[in-house]
């Protein structure tokens, strides 16, 4: 079953749906919160994963963040990653004000960098009671120092410096500058390596493999508000909830997983999906099948059905 809602956060109101197992019988069940990536939309590769744990038994509410899709938020396509992270913890609460809902047993699901708001979130919300993320990555970092740090920390000044020009100049009525997340066009994806995130995202949110109108794939993201966030940095905050870390042995992303997970105190759980890319985990069935499995056998542990 397949419904839209709508709850705010920090006075937004934020669209979502909520998927309930066909088999639902009316009492609470347990819940995850699924996250979809910085640039994506909730009808993509969330909406894949939460129709598939509605099918294992769970509630699974997915929502476009604030700013963009269907959500409300201006500027639009915003990337906050302090506002993404209270998004989730609106999720929750929204959740937890079911009735069909048990509110002791809301887990999430992080995807791209929704696994690292979501962990950020996790770190200090106890409420969220398991946490899994899939491919995750930090923004900030991203930004900063580069897919696989190949950024010195010059760059992190000039963006830092620039920050404050951008600023005046919007303030000037000057237009805001934007983000291109991925490659527009076949030939300047053809610059990265093979089977690197930003050559296969334009693979998926650039052809019909995973467009969607609403995914516009561009973002304005204000550098001197996200160097302050660090997805990670209190991962073992999380513990004694569990934690469970997913990502493919050939992502280029895999390290942001890796030592994420290393921070985190037991219980935790690396799971490393063969032959996966960053986003091949986004949509392709043999990637997404074994690693949905997981997940539900993690949250069906933590969380019950």
């Amino acid at each position: 079953m397949k419904t839209e809602v709508s709850f705010l956060s920090k006075g937004l109101k934020i669209a979502g749906i909520l998927f309930l197992p066909d088999t639902y019988s009316g009492q609470p069940l347990p819940a995850v919160v699924v996250g979809h990536p910085w640039g994506g939309v909730k009808e993509q590769t969330a909406s894949i994963y939460a129709e598939r744990l509605a099918r294992e038994g769970y509630a699974a509410l997915l929502f476009d963040a604030a700013h963009q899709g269907e959500s409300e938020g201006t500027p639009r396509n915003l990337e906050d990653p302090f506002q993404r992270a209270e998004d989730f913890r609106s999720a929750v609460s929204y959740l937890a004000s079911r009735s069909d809902i048990d509110a002791d047993r809301i887990g999430g699901l992080g995807i791209c960098a929704s696994g690292g708001y979501l962990s950020f979130a996790s770190q200090t919300d106890r409420r969220i009671k398991a946490l899994a993320t899939v491919s995750a990555f930090d923004t900030a970092s991203g930004l900063f120092e580069g897919v696989g740090r190949v950024q010195g920390p010059e760059v992190r000044e000039f963006l830092l410096d620039q920050a404050g020009v951008l600023r005046n100049a919007e303030a000037r009525g000057e237009g805001a500058i934007t983000l291109t997340l991925v490659p527009p066009t076949e030939a300047e994806a053809g610059a990265f390596p093979e089977r690197s995130m930003f050559r296969e995202g334009h693979d998926y949110y650039r052809t019909p493999r995973g467009q969607h109108p609403r995914s516009a794939n561009w973002s304005l993201l204000q550098a001197d508000v996200a160097a302050q966030y660090s997805a990670f940095a209190h991962q073992d905050w999380i513990s004694p909830r569990p934690l469970l870390m997913i990502a493919g042995t050939d992502a280029d992303t895999r390290y942001f997983t890796e030592e994420a997970i290393a921070q985190a105190n037991e219980p935790k759980e690396l799971y490393l999906i063969e032959g996966a890319t960053h986003i091949d985990l986004y949509d392709k069935n043999e990637y997404v099948t074994p690693a949905v499995a997981k997940i539900s056998e993690f949250f069906g542990k933590h969380l019950g059905l």
